[in-house]
């Protein structure tokens, strides 16, 4: 399998996170974190029901790692997150030491990558973490749309 094939594959199951979110009424979002072509951290966003502003998808996701790896490093780790990380959650994914991150759906309202900071391209910072974005966006930007659209109603 090819790169691209290996990204969608894996964001398939972010999304099926995301969804996991939607039933609990929370934003969409689904997070994991692979290596060596295992998953070792799952999250989805639980910022209201775990009463927590801390509890984003990405943020459950990489305690669940660090859990498993007994390490709060993740070198040679990928995150998987339907959408582009916030500035609280690229920070944690440097701090994690994530070597890669493939996210969904940009966010032009909060997006940390690229969309409205860049914080992975920052030359101060000591680490550094490749990025790519717009894998199944589609399918990200649309789950999303629906949980808004729903709550407005």
């Amino acid at each position: 399998m090819t790169t691209d094939e290996i990204d969608r594959a894996w964001m398939a199951e972010a999304l099926t996170l995301a969804r996991r979110a939607n039933a609990e009424g929370e934003v969409p979002v689904g997070a994991l974190v692979v290596r060596d072509e295992v998953v070792i951290g799952r999250g989805w966003n639980r910022p209201i029901g775990a009463a927590d502003a801390t509890a984003h998808a990405e943020i459950q996701a990489i305690r669940d790692a660090c859990a498993h790896a007994g390490n709060y490093r993740l070198p040679g780790a990928c995150l998987y997150v339907t959408l582009e990380p916030c500035a609280m959650c690229a920070g944690a994914i440097g701090h994690a030491r994530v070597a890669r991150v493939v996210y969904g759906a940009d966010d032009f309202r909060a997006g940390a990558v690229h969309s409205i900071f860049s914080v992975f391209d920052e030359p101060r910072l000591n680490h550094r973490v490749i990025h790519h974005g717009g894998v199944l966006a589609g399918e990200s930007a649309e789950l999303l749309r629906a949980f808004f659209r729903a709550r407005r109603r």
